[in-house]
C-alpha cells in the first residue's frame, strides 16, 4: 500500500466511455489514472507497463495490483504516456493542482459555466481527450463522451445540446465535410493538435463556428495557449530569439507537470530551477499584441544551404495545390546543400500527383527559393500520430 503521502497510479485499459467513467472514481479517491490505449497490441500495452509502472491495471476483467509497481506522489491525478514525434517513450505526472488551473483557465477564455457541457471525442489515453474529462470533472460540467470520433454522433451530441468541443484539424474537417450544419451547435470549438491550414480555419468560421486555436502539449496538461493569448496564469517567453524574432518557446504555468515519471534526469534538462519549461518548439511574438505564433519544432527544421525551413511553412503552402491531397515536409542529406527539402505528397483522388517543377512553381508566389522542394515522393499516407502530428522519423528513406 501506498505511503501517507503517495497515492495509486493505476492503469485503465478500457474504452473511452468506461475509461471516463474510471478517472473520474479514481480522481473522486485521489489517485492517479494512467490511461492505457485500448486498440493498442498486447505487446505495446506490456511496453507501456513497463515504462509507467502502475501499482495496478482495471480492465474489462477488473482491477488487479501489478508487481513492481511504483507510487506517485500525493496531489499526482495522472500519468499520461508520450512518445511525441521522437519515438521516445516516457512518462509525464500531472497534478490535480495543474487540472484545476487548466479547467479554471479553459472555462474563463471560453466563458464557460458549470452549465456548459463538454463532449469528448478524442482518445482519453492522449493528454487532449483526458483534459476535456478533467476540465469538466474539476469544473462541475457535464460531459458526454464518444467512443470514437463518428462525423454524424459529433454534430448529434452539438444538436442535443453539447456547448463545447476539442478537435484536431482532421476531425473537424471530416466533420464540416459531414455535416457542415449540425456542427455549428457548438458555442465553441478548440483546435490543436497541430499545423492548422489557415484555409480551415476560414471555412469553418465561414459555416458558423466559432474556433479558437490552442497550443500546449502533454506536459501542460494540453492547451494552454487560445488564438496566441496565454491563459490565466501562463507566462511565455523566447530563448535566444534571432533576427526574425524567432525562437525556442519557454513555458511556467501552474498547469505545468510535476515532472516525468521516474526520471529526475530529464525532468532536470526540461525544466529549469526558475520553473520554465523548454517546449522545443519555435515561436515570435507580433510586435503589437504579442500574440504567441508558433512556428515550428526546433528539431524539424530543415538547414539547407545555412537557411532554417520550416517545414510547417512550406505544408501549408503546398496543401492548398489542388492534386495534393496531404503533404509532410522533411530534410534530406544533400551534398551540397547539407540537406535538401523533401515533399512526401498524397495524392488527390483521380488526379495525378504534382512533379517537382509542377509543385515549385506553384509555391514559387509565396515562399523563397530556399525554401522550395528539391524533391518530391509521392506516399500512399502520411504516418501521423492519433493526434495528428506527422511522424517525419517514419517518412521513407532515399531509394
Amino acid at each position: 500500500m501506498p505511503a501517507h503521502d503517495e497515492a495509486e497510479a493505476v492503469a485503465v485499459l478500457l474504452p473511452a466511455p468506461e475509461a471516463a467513467r474510471a478517472a473520474m472514481a479514481l480522481w473522486e479517491a485521489g489517485d492517479a489514472v494512467v490511461p492505457l490505449d485500448p486498440a493498442a497490441p498486447g505487446p505495446d500495452v506490456r511496453r507501456s507497463l513497463a515504462a509507467l509502472r502502475p501499482t495496478a491495471l482495471l480492465d474489462a476483467d477488473g482491477r488487479r495490483p501489478l508487481p513492481n509497481g511504483v507510487p506517485v506522489t500525493a496531489g499526482v491525478a495522472a500519468v499520461v504516456g508520450t512518445s511525441g514525434t521522437t519515438g521516445e517513450r516516457k512518462g509525464v505526472e500531472l497534478t490535480f493542482a495543474g487540472l484545476a488551473a487548466s479547467g479554471a483557465g479553459v472555462a474563463a477564455a471560453l466563458g464557460a459555466g458549470s452549465d456548459g457541457g463538454w463532449l469528448c471525442c478524442l482518445p482519453l489515453h492522449l493528454v487532449a481527450g483526458l483534459a476535456v474529462v478533467g476540465r469538466a470533472w474539476t469544473t462541475g460540467a457535464p460531459v458526454a463522451v464518444q467512443a470514437g470520433f463518428d462525423p454524424a454522433a459529433v454534430a448529434d451530441a452539438a444538436r442535443r445540446g453539447a456547448a463545447f468541443v476539442s478537435l484536431v484539424p482532421t476531425m473537424l474537417r471530416r466533420l464540416l465535410d459531414a455535416a457542415p450544419a449540425g456542427a455549428a451547435g457548438f458555442h465553441h470549438i478548440l483546435l490543436g493538435g497541430g499545423s492548422i491550414d489557415p484555409a480551415l480555419l476560414i471555412r469553418a468560421r465561414g459555416a458558423g463556428e466559432t474556433v479558437s486555436t490552442t497550443y500546449g502539449m502533454t506536459e501542460t496538461w494540453g492547451g494552454i495557449v487560445h488564438d496566441g493569448h496565454p491563459l490565466p496564469g501562463v507566462e511565455l517567453r523566447l530563448d535566444g530569439p534571432g533576427v526574425d524574432g524567432v525562437g525556442e518557446i519557454l513555458v511556467r504555468a501552474p498547469m505545468l507537470m510535476r515532472g516525468y515519471r521516474l526520471w529526475p534526469g530529464g525532468t532536470a534538462a526540461a525544466v529549469d530551477a526558475d520553473g520554465w519549461y523548454r517546449t522545443g518548439d519555435l515561436g515570435r511574438f507580433d510586435g503589437g499584441s504579442k500574440r504567441l505564433r508558433v512556428v515550428d519544432r526546433l528539431g524539424d527544421l530543415v538547414n539547407s544551404g545555412g537557411v532554417k525551413v520550416s517545414p510547417t511553412e512550406v505544408e501549408r503552402v503546398l496543401a492548398a495545390h489542388p492534386a495534393v491531397a496531404d503533404v509532410c515536409v522533411a530534410g534530406r542529406p544533400d551534398p551540397e546543400w547539407g540537406q535538401r527539402v523533401v515533399a512526401f505528397i498524397v495524392a488527390a483522388p483521380a488526379l495525378d500527383p504534382p512533379d517537382l517543377a509542377g509543385l515549385r512553381a506553384f509555391a514559387r508566389e509565396q515562399l523563397a527559393p530556399a525554401k522550395l522542394p528539391r524533391e518530391v515522393v509521392v506516399v500512399p499516407a502520411i504516418p501521423r500520430t492519433s493526434g495528428g502530428k506527422p511522424l517525419r522519423r517514419l517518412l521513407p528513406g532515399p531509394s
